[in-house]
């Protein structure tokens, strides 16, 4: 009896530990998507009045029944039958259908580039009226399946905005300076809630570059379970870092690819692929991308600044906007450091809500991270060491 017990109280806490790794946040983790299916309706306009007017003033439709009339004398000499006479007004009233169709896409205003708007309209006004609406046919479906351009394509770089100012409005689009920090390792306590369990864990961050080259990896592990790893390697450039891979490896692996002449991100993931600017970071290079901008020009960031930058996840990429906040001294395990508040607040109603302590002393590096979720749970990390990586 005892043994049993010894066994079921074990299960419970390997169940319990699995949990908590599931919901724990790592740095920039993905937005948590609401519970339970998301449905979305897509609304179909229809077609403007014009387009059912169009026959009517149109020459075309009246001049082509005559046309069409000699044919009709040619086949009642053969086929006495009502056969032809069904068969023969076929033709005829297919003329105007086709010309009513294809005007209305050579004129619209909305969805096609001149280009091929143009392509349209030649191929209605030359070809025969079968091959016309075809063509009509297929414009729709070259428009749908056309790639349309990511939001997180507008601006470049970071956007840094002096206080009071509305993101992207009156921001600084030129390329500020960056000093990155020295090579490190920083050890975390991690304390938060997942799914209503409160949980302990480790976490380290490891930064390392040449000049040339650079490496990030954050781990947190919790007892019986395993880790959880983010990875994030790139180059070093006058501007920063410039991510090439972004890997979140849990159970399995899931990775952002990063393809700078085309301005695409690609997923190894099941997901399209996103359009990205010149100083687009992931979610773990945007820790050292921040630290080397406010090292370079501490000044320059008062409270109430704002950075806004393109972030890059395993599976997605956005603008995200950093806000300064005020200086605070915190007590730490490793001791009492002053720091600068930045704070990323959710946009979304299942956004994250972010806040980081960056210390001046360490090259602003981040010594407390703090993510909170839209259902409360959350994930707090607090610097207890540092050492060579």
């Amino acid at each position: 009896m005892p043994r049993r017990t010894l066994w079921i109280l074990t299960a419970l806490v390997l169940a319990v530990h699995w949990l908590v790794l599931q919901g724990v946040p790592l740095a920039w983790d993905g937005s948590a998507a609401p519970a339970g299916k998301v449905f979305t309706t897509r609304s179909v306009a229809a077609p403007p009045p014009a387009v059912a007017a169009a026959p009517a003033p149109s020459p075309s439709p009246a001049a082509a029944p005559p046309a069409a009339a000699p044919p009709k004398p040619v086949k009642p000499r053969k086929v006495t039958p009502a056969r032809p006479a069904v068969t023969e007004p076929a033709p005829a009233p297919s003329e105007p259908a086709d010309v009513a169709t294809a005007e209305p896409v050579a004129t619209e205003p909305t969805g096609n580039t001149e280009q091929g708007t143009d392509s349209v309209s030649a191929s209605a006004a030359e070809a025969p009226a079968p091959e016309a609406s075809a063509a009509v046919a297929a414009a729709p479906a070259a428009a749908a399946s056309a790639p349309i351009p990511s939001p997180v394509a507008d601006g470049s770089g970071v956007d840094i905005t002096p206080p009071g100012g509305a993101p992207g409005q009156g921001a600084s689009t030129a390329a500020p300076p960056v000093r990155l920090p020295a090579p490190i390792k920083l050890a975390f306590d991690v304390a938060g809630q997942a799914k209503k369990f409160d949980y302990q864990a480790r976490a380290e961050l490891v930064w390392q570059h040449d000049g040339a080259r650079y490496e990030a990896r954050q781990e947190v592990s919790a007892f019986l379970v395993g880790s959880r790893t983010q990875r994030s390697t790139g180059l070093v450039t006058a501007q920063g870092l410039q991510p090439e891979r972004f890997g979140d490896r849990n159970r399995s692996e899931r990775a952002a690819h990063f393809d700078y002449q085309r301005g695409r991100v690609t997923f190894s993931a099941n997901t399209p692929e996103a359009a990205i600017g010149p100083g687009a970071q992931d979610r773990l290079s945007v820790f050292i991308q921040l630290a080397g901008l406010l090292a370079a020009t501490p000044d320059r960031f008062v409270p109430g600044t704002q950075l806004t930058l393109t972030t890059v996840s395993a599976t997605g990429a956005d603008r995200w906007t950093f806000t300064v906040e005020a200086a605070e001294t915190l007590n730490l395990p490793a001791g009492a450091l002053p720091t600068l508040k930045l704070q990323r607040l959710p946009r979304r109603d299942y956004d994250q809500k972010a806040e980081l302590w960056l210390a001046p002393d360490m090259g602003y590096l981040p010594v407390r991270i703090k993510i909170t979720q839209a259902n409360g749970d959350f994930a707090d990390l607090r610097l207890r060491n540092s050492s060579p990586p």
